[in-house]
């Protein structure tokens, strides 16, 4: 065929039609605008099938429910969404409001939910769809659906790294991060290697890594039995370069409260399972108590970050010329202080060089200085997540003045804070 003659489908993508056109920027502006009222989007994604991600999911938005936060939690998984059974919610539809867009479901503890098998009809039916469907739907829902204001979306993604998964991440604008489930067998870490690779091609900070079905609780004597071994999430972590949430063990009261629709945070909170899914969505709690830092400058104060049992911190201080650096990127050196948060004091300083500045590698080296805090002039709202996805709390807004000076003001509570100089 001759691509010169005005023949179907031999057009360009500069060629489509206005009206297609049009339409494209207008589902775009309106997936921005929705999504702008959703402070915090978390990812929940797994290498495999079978690992527990759905169950994961659920219960971690129900736990970021259970402290206070409005929650929000969307199943994209075309072919097993598990959601509607693991929230007791099988046959229910998706309603359009007067406006037409979608209504989510709540739960009567206030969970919103939206799960495509509230739209696939007869749970037994397969789905044989092509790529191009999947997108339409899957933008379709994160179009239409009025989720209202939340502190967190909890996205429940379709398993491994091929086209739906990428899909729904470049669909979603500026999530804050991802949590990768895994089981601790060598044949699923394999995979999960593979999404953490996935985050870091698409620019997506790694949260942690959970370690589902860690050990069997024994319901008779309360021992653990290793049934598929366990630590090797820990260990494949540690290796990536990525922190380690903690480990979910097999309770047998989390497959009965899953079959009943009854979130096991909820129904068995003081057991070891719940503490342990509890002390997962720690860090992702830690993105809200940030948001005053990101938005202000000011800093957290010592005590708030006492609350973690932390009375010795690492504080480092991006410098140049011998001051504090107003562009972190650009420093020569780092001032690391070793700090008492009881005493309010120094323990120790070392100066190291940091290595060539590459995106995303600072945080990273930094994290394994060691370094809990970091104090700089000025840093882009990218890195600043970058940074709390390696736990490490960012204040910015600091004046060029002595490293040692910053960090006594800071740890006296006296550390004037100003713009964000280096905020893109």
């Amino acid at each position: 065929m001759n691509c010169g003659e005005k023949k179907s489908g031999c057009g360009t993508a500069s060629e489509q039609p206005a009206d297609d056109k049009l339409k494209m920027f207008t589902e775009d502006e309106v997936l921005v605008r929705r999504m702008s009222d959703i402070k915090h989007k978390i990812l929940v994604l797994s290498g495999k099938g079978g690992v527990g991600k759905s169950t994961v999911a659920v219960n971690l938005a129900v736990a970021l429910g259970m402290a206070g936060m409005k929650v929000g939690l969307l199943d994209v998984d075309f072919h097993g969404p598990s959601v509607p059974t693991l929230l007791n919610m099988q046959g229910e539809l998706l309603k359009a409001d007067n406006g037409g867009g979608i209504m989510p479901l709540v739960t009567k503890d206030g969970l919103r939910v939206v799960s495509l098998g509230f739209a696939l009809g007869h749970s037994d039916e397969a789905v044989i769809w092509r790529g191009p469907m999947k997108m339409g739907v899957i933008k379709q829902l994160l179009t239409e659906v009025q989720w209202g204001e939340l502190d967190y979306l909890v996205v429940d993604f379709p398993p491994g790294t091929g086209d739906e998964p990428l899909s729904v991440a470049q669909l979603i604008p500026e999530s804050d991060g991802a949590v990768i489930v895994t089981t601790p067998q060598d044949l699923s870490l394999q995979d999960v290697r593979k999404s953490i690779n996935f985050c870091r091609h698409l620019n997506i900070p790694v949260l942690g890594v959970i370690e589902n079905m860690s050990g069997l609780l024994c319901p008779h004597c309360g021992k653990m039995i290793e049934v598929f071994k366990s630590g090797g999430g820990e260990t494949m972590a540690k290796e990536m370069g990525v922190p380690f949430l903690g480990r979910i063990p097999i309770d047998s009261r989390i497959v009965e409260t899953s079959d009943q629709g009854r979130p096991f945070v909820r129904r068995y909170t003081d057991t070891e399972a719940s503490r342990a899914f509890i002390q997962a969505i720690q860090p992702v709690l830690h993105l809200r108590n940030q948001e005053k830092v990101v938005s202000d400058g000011v800093p957290p104060t010592p005590q708030t970050i006492q609350e973690k049992n932390m009375k010795t911190l690492k504080i480092a201080v991006p410098m140049a010329a011998g001051s504090l650096c107003q562009h972190f990127g650009h420093c020569e050196q780092f001032a690391l202080f070793d700090v008492d948060t009881d005493k309010k004091t120094i323990l120790k300083s070392t100066t190291v060089v940091p290595p060539p500045h590459e995106p995303g590698l600072l945080p990273k080296w930094l994290q394994e200085q060691g370094a809990d805090v970091i104090i700089a002039g000025g840093m882009g709202s990218r890195a600043q997540e970058l940074f709390l996805g390696k736990g490490i709390h960012v204040v910015t807004g600091a004046s060029s003045e002595d490293p040692a000076k910053v960090v006594g003001e800071y740890l006296r509570g006296e550390l004037t804070t100003g713009a964000n100089v280096c905020d893109h």
